[in-house]
């Protein structure tokens, strides 16, 4: 089946189950890249239902070829930064990284974004694993009973990312002044990620910038704070053999390079 015929394929497969988006579906021009945003935002949108069979083999054909074109990066082949022994900063697409398990700056619903083609990290994680990720959280929150609070962390499978497991946690939102109690669930979302980690007995781990894109927590504040968190988590007896700390925009990588020196500088598009 070519590409474009499986990015049609699958469309109407969603559209049989979300035919409130058909009017505007039919507004999408037919060429492959203009289906493939149309996917994705249905991907979006779709509730956690009962995932069928043959869409699941179709979405993976898709999104495995998808990861191998966008290029696998070995998060455990990345150098330790000079002085910080298990630290690496990487630039690009967190979705690249081949890691254990790569952290996920989750809402406190822990089903991803169901705003489409949005440009969080959880929507680009969730977009790039597949709908079994928001299934997984699906069960895992329905068996909670109640949303994530801030500052804990939820660990699921990959699926089609390079990275073995995701972690979920959901950073303070700033509304006003930066607070006391919003620098320590910051602080306890680096803590609880890399204790659960750990406790799965993970090696490698990538941090995307947790709270500073939608939920407004000062950049350089925020980088501070993660840079002590790990720090002090990788001076404990540890299964954590390195820790990543991915930034993609330039204001990012310039404050952690500052922070801890060198990094390997790698630009990617979106």
């Amino acid at each position: 089946m070519e590409r474009l015929e499986l990015i049609r394929r699958l469309n109407a497969m969603l559209l049989e189950e979300l035919p409130q988006y058909r009017d505007q579906a039919r507004g999408f021009p037919g060429d492959e890249a203009s289906q493939r945003r149309l996917l994705r935002g249905l991907m979006n949108l779709r509730p956690p239902l009962p995932l069928d069979r043959e869409f699941l083999d179709l979405q993976d054909r898709l999104l495995s070829a998808e990861r191998e074109e966008k290029g696998v990066v070995d998060g455990a082949a990345l150098p330790d930064l000079p002085g910080r022994p298990g630290m690496a900063l990487w630039r690009g697409d967190i979705t690249r990284l081949k890691a254990d398990a790569i952290v996920n700056a989750a809402n406190s619903a822990l089903l991803g974004c169901f705003c489409p083609c949005h440009g969080c990290i959880d929507n680009a994680i969730h977009s790039a694993a597949g709908l079994q990720l928001r299934e997984e959280c699906r069960r895992i929150m329905e068996a909670q009973g109640h949303p994530e609070p801030s500052g804990r962390a939820k660990i699921t499978g990959g699926h089609a990312l390079p990275a073995r497991h995701v972690l979920h946690t959901v950073g303070p939102v700033i509304r006003g002044r930066v607070t006391s109690q919003d620098r320590e669930a910051l602080a306890s979302c680096y803590r609880s990620c890399l204790e659960l980690a750990a406790g799965h007995g993970l090696e490698t781990v990538a941090f995307c910038c947790i709270s500073t894109g939608e939920f407004r927590f000062p950049r350089g504040e925020a980088a501070a704070i993660a840079v002590e968190a790990v720090e002090n988590f990788l001076r404990r007896d540890t299964s954590i053999r390195k820790v990543i700390f991915n930034v993609f925009q330039d204001e990012d990588e310039a404050l952690y390079r500052r922070l801890l020196g060198g990094g390997q500088g790698i630009e990617t598009g979106p």
